[in-house]
């Protein structure tokens, strides 16, 4: 069936997360400051309070309006840089002059904690998206395909150099094409195509960072435990990274896409029983199905490595229940694929330029909240869900991404700190929106939190799983102690429903390489010291 055209839209809007905006205190460290940076970077990339487009570059790629319009502390200012240079130069004159810097690339941080501070003090914006330089390597002879990316280019720009390098090139990254690679990467990065290919921080190959000395380090230089640590352990906690080295995955000529739409009755409660199940088989990791639960509608969203009759021969055999026909396929190349997903879900011709452009979305506010599943709800949960929750509120929203096959069974959990692996059904992020400030805020806010609590019994426990890249606050802040540095305890909190069994891993490092805490906001890792 094919999809409406309200609820693509509805669907699509989750592509466009959170990010704030923030009033500042001045103090000589902050003119310090300001004046070691107009020394060192040119005017034109530095923005002030007092500039005249401090707004518009803070905005640019603001995600969520509430973060837009909330009066919390915004940057003393904003480097755009456009050099690793600069970088350095902003993390020196920032450590010099006790300033910490909050980094942004794409903008899809989900509490803005990219660019705003919730506790008043002086901080500055690291805007990574002039940085967006794609260089990809499609691989000879032994050679294996790979790209170096800067952190600000964004996945749609990312797909877009694979697929014009390449038709049989790919790389397993998420669903909305202005998330930054930078921000995608740190949090670990899951998407269609990890039961075949891992998560994306998992093709990781290499990576170039700006530690809090200011200095750049790749691979090598930085060690074992550093390249660990960035690789899904959170954005913001332990430097800057500024481009990755990427392994690029080889697809097949032809894949396809199928949308499929259920109004929710008994049936379809059946058959996301059946697909909670069915979606996470080790033995399928060429196909994934992407459910997405809002109001009276449940889409599901099937994506596969391979042609439409072998798509359809495998759902007859193992998932008829969905009734997938070829009437229903939409066969093209990966980068179309992506666009389609992406951009339209409706129109497989939507160009391939529309990856490339850079929007903010001001016009939604969200709230988002994420749990894992390591036991099927089952049919009667299902019923409740919706007859509790979902048919009582338009505005709220579940988006279901399923594990397993490589990601859940034969990647470790401690090979990147992305932990969330074997024994996981799925991923749900949970979404509310609204488009309006004030009782609209507290009125969604009633409506997730109480899904939320509802889900408790149903999701993974002790610890509760939550994702970084999902990030959300209610799950805790960190507090800092009397010697300026984030405590464990209080990073500890938040950090093993983040990290489970690797949040003690990342706390050590943090303590190795940057023991002073120059890199932290609410929820960055804290530097574990031993006695």
């Amino acid at each position: 069936m094919a999809v409406s055209t309200t609820v693509l839209s509805l669907v699509l809007v989750v592509c466009f997360c959170c990010h704030v905006v923030v009033p500042s205190l001045a103090s000589s460290s902050e003119e310090n400051f300001l004046q070691c940076l107009s020394e060192k970077i040119p005017g034109e990339l530095l923005f002030t309070q007092s500039s005249s487009g401090f707004m518009s570059v803070l905005t640019s790629s603001v995600q969520n309006a509430r973060f837009a319009t909330n009066a919390t502390v915004r940057p003393a200012c904003i480097v755009t840089a456009s050099d690793v240079a600069h970088v350095q130069d902003a993390v020196r004159c920032g450590r010099w002059h006790g300033v910490r810097l909050r980094v942004r690339s794409g903008g899809h941080d989900y509490e803005g904690l990219s660019y705003r501070s919730v506790r008043a003090e002086v901080f500055a914006v690291l805007d990574l998206a002039r940085l967006r330089a794609v260089r990809v390597r499609p691989g000879e002879k032994d050679e294996e395909a790979s790209a170096w990316v800067d952190s600000g280019a964004t996945l749609g720009e990312l797909y877009y150099a694979v697929g014009m390098a390449s038709p049989t090139l790919a790389f397993p990254g998420g669903a909305c094409p202005t998330v930054g690679v930078g921000g995608f990467l740190s949090g670990g990065g899951i998407g269609l195509m990890m039961r075949k290919f891992g998560t994306g921080a998992d093709n990781v190959l290499d990576a170039r960072i700006v530690n809090a000395d200011g200095d750049v380090l790749d691979k090598a230089a930085m060690g074992e435990d550093l390249f660990w640590a960035i690789r899904g352990g959170g954005g913001e906690s332990f430097g800057v990274v500024v481009s990755w080295k990427l392994k690029l995955s080889v697809v097949p000529r032809t894949v396809t896409v199928v949308n499929t739409v259920r109004a929710f009755d008994e049936t379809t409660a059946a058959v996301l029983a059946k697909w909670e199940t069915f979606a996470v088989r080790p033995f399928l990791p060429d196909l994934t199905i992407r459910a997405v639960v809002q109001g009276n509608n449940t889409v599901f969203q099937t994506f596969f490595l391979g042609s439409c009759s072998r798509l359809v021969g495998k759902m007859d055999a193992f998932f008829p229940e969905l009734g997938t026909r070829e009437g229903d396929c939409r066969e093209m190349s990966w980068v179309r694929a992506m666009a389609f997903i992406t951009l339209s879900s409706s129109d497989v011709n939507v160009p391939l330029e529309g990856m490339l452009k850079r929007t903010n979305n001001l016009g939604t506010y969200v709230k988002n909240k994420s749990d894992y599943v390591r036991c099927a709800v089952g049919k009667a949960g299902w019923e409740r869900i919706y007859r509790e929750h979902l048919s009582r509120n338009g505005a709220l929203m579940m988006i279901m991404e399923p594990h397993g096959g490589v990601v859940g069974s034969v990647i470790p959990d401690s090979f990147t700190p992305y932990p969330h692996r074997n024994g996981v059904l799925y991923n749900i992020q949970y979404v509310a929106f609204w488009w309006a400030d004030g009782g609209a805020a507290e009125a969604a806010n009633g409506w997730i939190n109480g899904l939320y609590g509802f889900m408790e019994p149903l999701v993974s426990s002790n610890p509760r799983e939550a994702f970084v890249n999902y990030r959300d606050l209610d799950i805790g802040q960190n507090t800092v102690g009397n010697d300026g540095v984030t405590t464990y305890e209080s990073g500890k909190v938040w950090g093993e429903k983040y990290f489970m069994g690797n949040f003690h891993r990342l706390a050590t490092v943090k303590g190795q390489v940057d023991p002073g805490d120059y890199f932290r906001n609410e929820q960055s890792i804290p530097p574990f010291r031993a006695a």
